[in-house]
């Protein structure tokens, strides 16, 4: 009785779920179901630029402003010398030789040359508006044929306006090689007219009412024509060219 009531359970059959192909996903087959690989070319790999510095930017800027700057600077100190030279008008002093004299002209033992002069000059002002210091280290020198025969210190004043100041100047000086140079002056002589130049070396410093510049140099230079070297005696100066710059 036992056996005829046991119960007989029916077995489904379940299938298995289907398995996925053994082919990578994107490829093919072909007719014998073998897989073919698809080659795909490599993504190139873009490396970013690192950024500038600021390091570089700030001297860009840096240099920018410093030339501005200059620049700036150039136009004011041009803009004020202009309004000076304006208001001012300033002219360089001129100069003129008076008279010439020779002390002594001849020959030393070691045949050199030795030489006395005097000479009388006017040194004139012609601004209305500017005063001129004469510095110390003023030279006055008197050369024939590029050879300097003697020169002597220029005093040291102070000139005002429109004014004409007379200077004394006492000039000495040693030659070497007198002999060949005596006998160029006196072949020189016999004609009636010697070359001499005259140059003035000035170290001055302006004045603009009570503003006192800096130094500058006048530098003058006089050609003269005379009728005679000799000693203690009149000599007339038949021609006189003179000319003058500055030198900062």
């Amino acid at each position: 009785m036992a056996d005829h009531h046991q119960r007989i359970h029916p077995v489904v059959n379940v299938e298995a779920p289907p398995t996925a192909p053994l082919v990578p996903h994107g490829s093919s087959t072909s007719e014998k179901a073998s897989p073919v690989q698809l080659i795909r070319p490599p993504i190139p790999v873009i490396h970013a630029k690192p950024p500038k510095s600021s390091t570089s930017s700030s001297c860009c800027k840096c240099i920018c402003w410093t030339i501005s700057l200059l620049l700036l600077l150039l136009v004011i100190i041009g803009a004020t010398v202009g309004i000076l030279y304006l208001v001012f008008q300033p002219k360089l002093p001129t100069y003129s030789v008076d008279s010439l004299k020779i002390s002594r002209l001849g020959l030393n033992f070691d045949m050199s040359l030795y030489a006395e002069f005097d000479v009388k000059i006017t040194a004139y002002n012609p601004n209305n508006k500017i005063g001129i210091y004469y510095e110390k280290g003023g030279k006055l020198s008197v050369w024939y044929t590029n050879t300097k025969l003697c020169d002597g210190v220029l005093p040291k004043f102070y000139q005002g306006h429109q004014n004409k100041t007379l200077l004394q100047v006492a000039l000495t000086g040693q030659t070497q090689y007198g002999s060949t140079l005596m006998t160029a002056l006196q072949q020189q002589q016999q004609t009636g007219r010697i070359p001499l130049d005259l140059k003035v070396d000035a170290p001055v410093a302006i004045k603009l009412g009570k503003l006192k510049l800096m130094k500058v140099r006048v530098l003058g230079e006089c050609l003269l024509v005379v009728d005679s070297l000799s000693a203690n005696n009149a000599i007339t100066i038949k021609a006189s060219n003179c000319r003058y710059r500055l030198k900062l």
